[in-house]
C-alpha cells in the first residue's frame, strides 16, 4: 500500500473531527506545494516532504499536532506555534472546535517549503545518506 493510500486510509478509520481535520491539513498542504511527497513513517505518521521532510500531522485522543520540522527557524507572525521549545521543530495543537488560520498557515507552509529548497544539502550520486 503506498504511503497516500495510508493516508486516506487513517483520515477513513477517524470517524470524528480529527478525520475531518487531517484531511483540510492535507488539502492545504496540497494546495500550497503540488510537488510534496507523502510518506508513511514511525508506524503510523503521516509526512510531508520536499527536499527533506518539513511537516507531519498526528491525530491524538484530544487534538491533531501539526509538527514541522525545522519551525523553529520559520517566521510565525501569527503565533500558530503553540507547542515546541527545542532548537528546531515547532507545532501546532488543535483541537476540537479550535479555528485555524488558513491564511498564516499557509504562510508557514511555504516558508518550510522555502527553508527546505534553500537549506537541504544535495546528495551527491552515489552518496550513502
Amino acid at each position: 500500500m503506498s504511503a497516500s493510500e495510508r493516508i486516506d486510509q487513517r483520515i477513513a478509520s477517524l470517524d470524528d473531527w480529527r478525520g475531518a481535520r487531517l484531511a483540510e491539513i492535507r488539502k492545504l498542504i496540497h494546495e500550497v506545494d503540488p510537488e510534496v511527497v507523502e510518506d508513511w513513517k514511525w508506524m503510523g505518521t503521516p509526512v510531508w516532504s520536499h527536499d527533506g521532510m518539513y511537516v507531519l500531522a498526528n491525530p491524538h485522543k484530544d487534538k491533531v499536532k501539526i509538527t514541522f520540522f525545522h519551525g523553529a527557524r520559520l517566521p510565525d507572525p501569527k503565533k500558530l506555534f503553540t507547542a515546541g521549545e527545542g532548537g528546531k521543530w515547532r507545532a501546532i495543537d488543535l483541537r476540537e472546535g479550535d479555528k485555524l488560520d488558513t491564511t498564516a498557515f499557509k504562510a508557514l507552509l511555504r516558508a518550510a517549503v522555502a527553508y527546505n529548497t534553500t537549506y537541504s544539502v544535495p546528495k551527491s550520486k552515489g552518496s550513502r545518506a
